[in-house]
């Protein structure tokens, strides 16, 4: 298999974002989004997702966070299906389930070429720290749109915001890493009977 990483760059009057991605990297990170959390955040899913990350992004936060967080998420999806190519070989779907003491998430993506986002999750808070934790959605659906994925999430058990949104990135990461992992039955097969992803 030829190596898995891309580079893009967005830029809009609102954020200006730098992605480079190894998926078949060992999850090393530098993130400097100006958003801490979400920086902890996608920490998860590099981690867990077995792939390398960086992420230099600067937005409007006088704002607030929203183009930011959203405009990552997009630039992510576009990094991930640049860097995944025509998707020949991989098991295409995976799935997850994390759980952090209290707490329970499912994670379930299917590298469809299709952008969808089912999303069922409610926070007992409405802020962690400084962040807004409806941002999340605004973050999956950026991602979902581009990167042309089918997305599952529900949060299935959680009290604690912070150990909820952790269940959720970390399945994220995981399920990511199955979907993308080489099917060695599958070497140069396109995973669907359409023929194309």
């Amino acid at each position: 298999m030829t190596q898995r990483t891309a580079e893009i760059e967005r830029n809009t009057l609102e954020t200006q974002i730098k992605i480079i991605i190894n998926l078949d990297g060992t999850g090393k990170t530098s993130l400097l989004t100006g958003v801490p959390f979400l920086d902890h955040m996608l920490d998860q899913i590099a981690r867990h997702g077995l792939i390398d990350m960086n992420i230099q992004a600067h937005g409007d936060l006088h704002i607030d966070a929203h183009h930011t967080v959203e405009d990552i998420g997009i630039t992510l999806g576009l990094a991930v299906a640049q860097a995944l190519g025509d998707k020949k070989g991989i098991y295409r779907y995976g799935h997850a389930y994390i759980p952090l003491d209290e707490a329970l998430s499912r994670v379930v993506i299917d590298f469809s070429g299709r952008p969808g986002l089912i999303y069922d999750v409610h926070f007992t808070r409405g802020m962690i720290g400084s962040f807004d934790v409806d941002l999340f959605r605004e973050f999956f659906q950026g991602f979902v749109n581009h990167a042309n994925v089918t997305l599952h999430i529900d949060n299935l058990k959680g009290v604690n915001s912070h150990h909820i949104s952790e269940t959720i990135f970390k399945a994220m990461g995981r399920a990511i890493r199955m979907a993308i992992t080489a099917d060695e039955r599958m070497a140069g097969i396109m995973p669907s009977t359409k023929g194309t992803l």
